[in-house]
């Protein structure tokens, strides 16, 4: 089991490392949006953590989705993730 986890943690970094070296030029591009979904994932994380000690029960889940929300959208995938979810709960 653990040959077929590290096999594929191998597999991975040699994606990615392929994926950085076809894009050429557009490398700022990457790193602009791993930037942003690391500040989106710490905003929400953050946000969630100040309306919890107001006591308000508005949080958005950190998952996979709201980091690609994040990444792309930047701050206003960030709203618009808390506006879903706003008229979701009422």
């Amino acid at each position: 089991m653990a040959n077929i986890s590290g096999a594929a943690v191998i597999l991975g970094v040699c994606l990615i490392v392929l994926a950085i070296g076809a894009m050429g030029r557009k490398v700022e591009w990457l790193i602009n949006f791993v930037l942003r979904a690391v500040m989106g994932t710490v905003g929400i994380y953050a946000l969630n953590y100040l309306l919890a000690a107001r006591q308000l029960q508005i949080a958005v889940g950190i998952n996979p989705f709201t980091v690609l929300t994040s990444g792309v959208l930047g701050f206003p995938g960030i709203a618009v993730l808390y506006g879903i979810h706003f008229f979701k709960i009422l």
